[in-house]
């Protein structure tokens, strides 16, 4: 009796430890600034992320019948081209199987580089079109790209607000210049005039000098290609300066921190973002719950894509029937046609979101708020 109770013993044992060998881990990369002053941004598509990953493993997700753990290898790019390249190599030698990010297309353009060498998978939301370009068949952006929120912009001012000149400023950044020449296309298509064009950096925070020559000009609007960080003290200083113009800008203001920094001043900003708003579907607003209900602060512009994105990963991975084998997950994401909560994805030949959504929003009590809703 003893010897069967320990063959027992034993078999569970062996049984228990190859179930344990069975469990496998997948392991998702993330780039993005976590510190400096587009950390905001960084965290929140951090959480978007880490939300779907809780998720799945939730769901108990198996892939070609075997059982998964997904996991996050986050790392703090710090906004920065050389940082980021090798944030992507230490990704790559940590052997992740895709990587959702970078955000900024300054450092998403050099990091692709790397990953398209190692054949890794990336899913960015930056948005600069010279991103996806460069002809490698590894990037699917899951966002909309500059064309796209530039574009919009040039559009909104001449059609809604009836702006005839603009004023242009940019940060220099590849995301900054890119968006900003977006909408003087645009713009100038719907006989928009550009009175002045304006440059400034990416850890600029006094607008002063650039505001005054600007308001001599006297323009409609003024277009800023950049991130909140220095968005929000522009449109104070604004403000300060009596200008009468709005400001506009691409995603990179689209957020809750736009709002937080900049204060009152901040109803004078309109923004594009790429998306539906969350707002307006339940499952939107499921989302906009959980999100709230798990990190106690509101989600800032694209942290619901990066839900998407490795929803989306995890998608391809079950039809492809494989979690190592990059080529033929690559191959799927071509595939793919993903209802996600922002938006359906599925890409073309370059790469580029077919069909991205884009949604004009203001900033009002602090949040942004699609434009139309409670407008008076």
């Amino acid at each position: 009796m003893r010897s069967l109770t320990t063959l027992i013993a034993v078999l569970s044992a062996f049984g228990a430890m190859t179930a344990a060998q069975a469990q496998e881990d997948v392991l998702i990369g993330h780039s993005a600034p976590l510190t400096g002053p587009q950390a905001a941004n960084g965290k929140d598509n951090e959480n978007g992320a880490r939300l779907a990953i809780d998720e799945l493993n939730q769901q108990k997700v198996s892939v070609a019948g075997k059982p998964v753990t997904f996991k996050l290898v986050s790392e703090d790019d710090q906004a920065d081209p050389k940082v980021g390249v090798q944030v992507a190599q230490n990704l790559v030698d940590k052997n992740v199987v895709a990587v959702v990010g970078p955000y900024n297309s300054g450092v998403a353009i050099p990091a692709s580089r790397v990953y398209n060498t190692a054949g890794i998978p990336m899913l960015p939301v930056a948005s600069n079109p010279d991103l996806t370009k460069q002809g490698f068949n590894n990037i699917f952006r899951i966002g909309a790209n500059d064309s796209q929120l530039g574009g919009t912009m040039g559009d909104f001012a001449a059609k809604t607000l009836k702006a005839k000149t603009a004023a242009v400023i940019d940060d220099r950044t590849a995301y900054g210049q890119g968006v900003a020449e977006e909408f003087i296309k645009e713009a100038k298509k719907n006989n928009i005039k550009i009175v002045d064009r304006e440059y400034t950096n990416s850890q600029a925070t006094d607008f002063l000098g650039i505001l005054t020559t600007i308001k001599s000009k006297n323009p409609d609007v003024i277009f800023f290609g950049g991130y909140a960080a220095q968005g929000a003290p522009m449109a104070k200083q604004m403000r300060e300066r009596g200008l009468r113009a709005k400001l506009l800008g691409g995603d990179g203001i689209c957020s809750a921190d736009m709002g937080k920094v900049a204060g009152p001043a901040a109803s004078i900003v309109y923004c594009s973002q790429g998306g539906v708003a969350l707002d307006s579907t339940s499952e939107g607003k499921a989302f906009l719950k959980k999100y709230l209900d798990t990190y106690h602060t509101q989600p800032q512009v694209y942290g619901v894509n990066y839900y998407d994105g490795v929803m989306m990963l995890a998608d391809a991975m079950k039809k492809a029937g494989t979690t190592t084998d990059k080529a033929k997950l690559i191959a799927q994401l071509k595939k793919e046609h993903y209802k996600g909560i922002a938006g359906t994805y599925s890409f073309d030949e370059k790469g580029d979101l077919v069909g991205a959504p884009t949604t004009v929003y203001v900033i009002r009590d602090g949040l942004p708020v699609p434009y139309g809703k409670g407008e008076k």
